[in-house]
């Protein structure tokens, strides 16, 4: 029997949106996911607002922060040193970032946008997710720099910054901007690494830091797992592949690194973005839309993530009439807020509520047939308490689970709808370690959570 969309949104995102604001952020006891201070879980549900700050003016910003919230996004990833052009280019109000270009002589007056979007975000529950520049700014590569960051510099510009908001909350701090920490060119790591130390310094060690390098297999684990400062290991999946990058397997390598450490997809394949390959990325092949998206956010997350971050093509450039199109979105970013893919997200962090996001012990041995490769590579998860499971299916078809890690004579068995959130019961399954299901509508485009849970 289905459950109708509104009935069972409301009830999760009661459930996931609970009345506090923002406060601390904490690594778990086990390394793999984050809480809140007074150990409630806390998922991240990102959105990638990069040129927020540097593109938007006040109203703009409130008008994106509020669809972001409804949505129940935690999390919004802006720069304060932006890509394109952010040291020359002026925001919405004039101003540059820094005197001189001079990460020594921040412009105080351009900071006063970030300070309120901060405090907005607050407001409205959500995080910031903030970089103090992006990567062209310590290793250029490709984009329009220039570079300015050396070791002194970075630790003062990194301590200043640290400072200023170091009685806020909910922020997060992210290195790297889209770029390695180490290639074949150079070795960057103490230019990161004195930035840290800069931030942790100004905040007096409060503070939470991660790393979002550049798109393909690197993540963070593999040039900075033991670096002391990093709380939160990155990759990027990315657009520049095709469909369907292993993402889980990043998921995976990570978390057998120690001492453990959170890891996340920190930007995953964009909706409405080309599917060429970099640097081409034109629309011959067409766009990505939000089942391609759907795929990697869950696929990620049932892995074991400690959350995922959503993106939308027009969004984190903030494409309007005043700004150059950058690799051919296909609308504007207002008209993009409301895509079926930022909604379905929302969807994602809600099912995760339900039975919490710390509990997750991410296990492939639950799929006893069915399992699939590429677009049909089905995860699964269970908890360590035998009360229930999920498997994600990319793919509509029949699945034998293992449901012996239950501890319930009865099994209660549901269908979740990625695509509208709708419920369907499949009613109660006697135990007998092995249960075959099929879910409602099969083949591609039809993908589902399965959920098996002990009767009580």
């Amino acid at each position: 029997m289905k459950s109708k969309l509104w009935f069972l949104s409301s009830l999760l995102y009661c459930l996931c949106t609970r009345a506090q604001l923002p406060e601390r952020l904490q690594v778990t006891a086990d390394g793999h996911y984050l809480q809140y201070a007074n150990g409630q879980p806390f998922f991240w549900l990102g959105d990638t607002g990069w040129e927020l700050f540097h593109r938007l003016d006040t109203a703009e910003i409130k008008y994106y922060l509020g669809n972001r919230a409804r949505k129940g996004f935690t999390v919004i990833q802006a720069v304060v040193l932006a890509e394109f052009d952010g040291l020359r280019k002026p925001n919405r109000y004039g101003q540059l970032p820094l005197l001189n270009e001079n990460p020594a002589t921040p412009n105080n007056a351009y900071f006063t946008l970030i300070d309120s979007t901060i405090s907005w975000a607050m407001q409205r529950g959500m995080y910031i997710g903030l970089l103090p520049t992006w990567g062209d700014k310590v290793t250029k590569l490709w984009g329009e720099g220039p570079v300015v960051f050396d070791t002194t510099n970075a630790y003062g510009y990194g301590k200043w910054i640290g400072n200023r908001y170091r009685n806020h909350k909910n922020i997060i701090w992210i290195l790297g901007g889209d770029r390695p920490a180490v290639n074949d060119s150079g070795d960057w790591r103490p230019i990161w690494r004195a930035m840290a130390r800069g931030i942790k310094e100004g905040t007096a060690g409060q503070c939470i830091i991660a790393y979002h390098p550049s798109g393909g297999t690197n993540s963070t684990s593999q040039w900075l797992q033991q670096e002391s400062w990093l709380d939160i290991h990155m990759f990027q999946s990315g657009h520049g592949s095709g469909h369907d990058v292993a993402c889980w397997e990043l998921v995976r390598r990570d978390r057998q690194y120690l001492p453990a450490k959170p890891t996340l997809d920190a930007e995953p394949n964009y909706e409405d973005h080309p599917v060429n390959p970099w640097p081409k990325w034109n629309p011959d092949n067409g766009y990505f839309r939000d089942y391609d998206v759907r795929k990697q956010l869950y696929r990620s997350v049932f892995a074991g993530a400690c959350g995922v971050t959503y993106g939308h093509h027009a969004v984190w450039q903030f494409m309007s009439a005043r700004e150059e199109a950058v690799n051919y979105p296909d609308r504007g970013w207002m008209n993009a807020l409301d895509r079926p893919g930022a909604f379905q997200a929302g969807y994602l962090r809600r099912l995760i509520a339900i039975h919490g996001a710390l509990n997750r012990l991410p296990d492939l041995s639950l799929i006893l047939s069915g399992q699939g490769e590429g677009g049909g590579h089905m995860e699964a998860f269970r908890d360590a308490a035998g009360t229930y499971l999920m498997v994600y299916l990319p793919i509509g078809k029949s699945l034998q689970v293992n449901t012996a890690v239950i501890k319930s004579a009865q099994l209660n068995c549901w269908w979740f709808n990625p695509r509208n959130a709708e419920r369907t019961s499949i009613g109660m399954v006697k135990q007998t370690s092995a249960v075959t299901l099929v879910p409602p509508a099969t083949g591609v485009g039809n993908d589902w959570v399965l959920v098996v849970e002990a009767h009580p």
